[in-house]
């Protein structure tokens, strides 16, 4: 049986590599989009992790802005920002008008179902001291933008960064 399941995989294997399937993958094709092109972005405003600085044209500032421009800076891409409530960018998210969102999510988002979280990146108390972990969300299927978004996020060490937050 062992013998029978390893040709089996084997052969797998081959068959796969010659197809160039790789995973993880995008359906969508985003990560291979945004490499060397553009990085849309939905910000809430959920200080410190967002803000909207005064004036129109201002960009968004904040945490988890400095970690998008430096993803951003990483995919040689371009940021554009996309303002708006946690819902409206939710189903842009999910339209594929923006490849992700930011804006002081946590891991127990209601939106969750809607769509793909990353792993949290960092852990801080919330208001009441309970530990509350945050983290950002794509496009649900485009797998190997999440997974090189997560990849980035841990090499950041951005617990380390923001200490005793809020």
């Amino acid at each position: 049986m062992r013998r029978t399941t390893a040709l089996v995989s084997a052969v797998l294997v081959v068959l796969t590599a010659g197809c160039g399937v790789t995973v993880p993958t995008d359906p969508e094709g985003t990560l291979e989009r945004v490499r060397g092109g553009q990085l849309r972005v939905g910000v809430t405003v959920r200080e410190p992790w967002t803000s909207l600085p005064d004036g129109d044209d201002a960009p968004p500032e904040g945490r988890e802005v400095d970690l998008v421009v430096a993803f951003a800076e990483h995919l040689d891409a371009e940021v554009e920002w996309q303002v708006g409530s946690e819902e409206q960018l939710v189903a842009a998210l999910e339209e594929g008008d923006v490849e992700m969102l930011v804006g002081g999510l946590t891991a127990s988002s209601p939106w969750s179902s809607r769509v793909a979280l990353t792993r949290p990146y960092v852990t801080v108390p919330d208001e009441h001291g309970d530990e509350e972990n945050h983290v950002m969300a794509t496009r649900a299927g485009e797998n190997a933008f999440l997974v090189e978004l997560e990849r980035f996020l841990v090499a950041q060490d951005v617990q380390q960064d923001v200490g005793g937050l809020p």
